[in-house]
């Protein structure tokens, strides 16, 4: 092997596998625990994510929703100047109200969240529904 001051990242990791102080293959656990899912062929942040849009693709099937969207992007403007962009989890129409829903599914409100649901109903003017599971 070449000298520790010339190595990868990758031999560098390799390095500390061989040596006992990193245990080979270990995925690194998440945050806030999500784990993260597959339906359907798409991957969701968690089984809680995954778990709603089931749901929602049974009240699609049901024609209680239609226009189901995953990730939906809002761009964040104020004053002229790019603040941000927030991803949600889903938008559908309710076809019982015909008005549009965003919403997301929640484990943690973080400070940047909370921020960022309260620019989303100011730029918008969108109430963003928390769904917790």
């Amino acid at each position: 092997m070449t000298h520790p001051d010339t190595w990868t990242a990758d031999e560098y990791r390799q390095h500390l596998v061989d040596t006992g102080q990193v245990a080979p293959n270990v995925p690194k656990r998440s945050k806030y625990g999500a784990v993260r899912t597959e339906v359907d062929g798409i991957t969701f942040a968690s089984k809680a994510e995954a778990s709603h849009y089931s749901s929602l693709k049974l009240l699609e099937r049901a024609g209680a929703i239609t226009d189901l969207e995953l990730q939906p992007r809002y761009t964040l403007t104020v004053n002229k100047m790019h603040v941000g962009v927030y991803v949600a989890d889903f938008r559908f129409t309710d076809t019982a109200t015909g008005k549009t829903r965003v919403q997301d599914v929640k484990g943690v409100r973080t400070p940047a969240y909370r921020l960022k649901k309260k620019l989303v109903r100011a730029i918008h003017g969108i109430e963003i529904e928390e769904v917790t599971k």
